[in-house]
């Protein structure tokens, strides 16, 4: 007997894949539009990503219990809303999601009415304009589309060696008591992530050192905050970011004798919680950027279990909704 069924959306590399897999789903359709996500898709799932989201019509994806996505967060527009009470919006071509990817999230949502959803975003999403962009998606997730929803900031820095906050969204068809799971402290380091020989081409040059050190210093002296990012082995990163290929500033490893050096891929693979066995296929530059779109593998695995088990064992709900920001 298989697991409940779920789409992967936005797959990126297939690291919500990962997490509902080993939670016992089973994949029935993903998308993803960039062909290096595309290629490294490929060589660690046997299967290519149906490509751009948008151009994909909803009855082209098959039935589904659960649709993951960690959708890019983008402006919506607010037309119109300031013109109904309580949080109405526009509709038809007004509709303040219309034009934006989470839209498309939204229609299939619409279409296909799975029994639950996880969504999964950059921490900041609560707080874009002015919390106005949350609004827009709490509204339209479960008021216009019925969903009970539940939503939680979750840092993975319990779980891997990085300090890495995310948003998620969940919601379900149905009300069913369902609780975010509690990440449990296993205390990462990053020095149980480092690879033992790594080739010289990741010690920062002398130039580039010499940059970073001048523009943090520069900027220390007027009293802000941007500089590179020593870190420490017996600790956690920062965050690790799809930028990271430009310079690796933001997590840049000491050495002894020597300038810091940046991460390797895979040693940037072990800090998304992706095992040695994921095969890492395109460039360096690639890869960083994949590795820094992608969601945390143990922290989808735990989420993914939590909402399975709701389906599979559902507990009626006996508590009150849970509360959403007043924003």
């Amino acid at each position: 007997m298989t697991g409940p069924r779920f789409i992967d959306l936005f797959a990126g590399i297939g690291g919500f894949r990962l997490g509902f897999e080993r939670a016992g789903g089973e994949c029935v359709f993903s998308s993803e539009w960039d062909r290096y996500c595309q290629k490294t898709y490929l060589a660690n799932f046997g299967e290519v990503p149906q490509g751009d989201i948008t151009k994909i019509p909803e009855a082209g994806i098959p039935p589904h219990d659960i649709l993951v996505a960690g959708f890019p967060c983008q402006p919506f527009s607010i037309a119109g809303v300031s013109k109904h009470t309580a949080l109405g919006v526009a509709h038809g071509f007004q509709h303040p999601t219309q034009g934006t990817l989470f839209f498309d999230v939204v229609r299939i949502l619409g279409y296909h009415r799975p029994a639950a959803f996880v969504l999964e975003n950059v921490k900041n999403l609560v707080s874009h304009d002015h919390g106005r962009t949350f609004r827009i998606i709490i509204h339209t997730l479960g008021v216009e589309l019925g969903y009970s929803l539940y939503y939680q900031i979750l840092d993975a820095r319990t779980v891997v060696p990085q300090h890495r906050e995310r948003v998620f969204i969940v919601g379900f068809r149905e009300p069913i008591d369902f609780r975010f799971p509690h990440l449990p402290d296993q205390k990462p380091r990053l020095a149980d992530i480092l690879e033992d020989d790594v080739p010289p081409q990741y010690t920062l040059t002398d130039h580039l050192w010499n940059y970073l050190r001048e523009y943090a210093e520069k900027h220390k002296s007027r009293g802000n905050g941007f500089g590179y990012g020593l870190a420490d082995p017996n600790g956690v990163t920062r965050t690790l970011s799809a930028r990271y290929y430009k310079d690796g500033s933001e997590i840049l490893i000491p050495q002894e004798g020597k300038n810091p050096r940046r991460l390797t891929p895979r040693e940037c693979a072990r800090l998304m919680g992706f095992p040695d066995s994921f095969k890492i296929v395109v460039s360096d530059t690639q890869a960083y950027r994949q590795f820094g779109n992608s969601v945390v593998v143990p922290v989808a695995e735990a989420v993914a279990r939590e909402v399975i088990e709701c389906l599979t064992a559902p507990r009626p709900r006996t508590l009150a909704q849970p509360s959403l920001p007043c924003l």
